[in-house]
């Protein structure tokens, strides 16, 4: 759990707390949760990779898009997520995300990330129309 914080345009910032979930079973998967007063939980799911990316330099492309930002006292993770009903400009502390995705890394290394996956199962869920 991280607060984030939402960069209104006049340069208002409001914070949204925010949990970060990785589960093993969807390896190549980071989900964000964003908690809203009015509209409960919102979920943004992306690859992992992207965020591990867009920690080192301006990464994605669409509907996610993620860079840092250092100064002398402070280093930020900014997230700019879009839909078809608006979009959000995010900033976050960058050593907290970085803290976070390492320990995911260890939970599942990069190398082991396809073998966590059970494809066929899912394939076979998906065919036969299972959620």
């Amino acid at each position: 759990m991280l607060d984030m914080e939402l960069v209104s345009f006049p340069g208002e910032r409001i914070v949204v707390p925010t949990h970060l979930l990785y589960r093993a079973q969807d390896p190549l998967a980071v989900q964000l949760l964003f908690h809203d007063s009015v509209q409960g939980l919102i979920p943004w799911v992306f690859a992992r990779d992207l965020l591990a990316a867009g920690t080192q330099a301006p990464s994605g492309t669409g509907d996610v898009r993620i860079w840092p930002t250092r100064t002398d006292t402070e280093a930020a993770l900014h997230l700019l997520l879009s839909s078809p009903h608006g979009s959000a400009h995010l900033t976050t502390s960058l050593p907290e995300v970085e803290r976070w995705l390492h320990s995911t890394y260890r939970l599942v290394p990069t190398a082991e990330e396809t073998q966590a996956l059970d494809l066929e199962t899912q394939l076979t869920r998906f065919l036969n129309g299972a959620p």
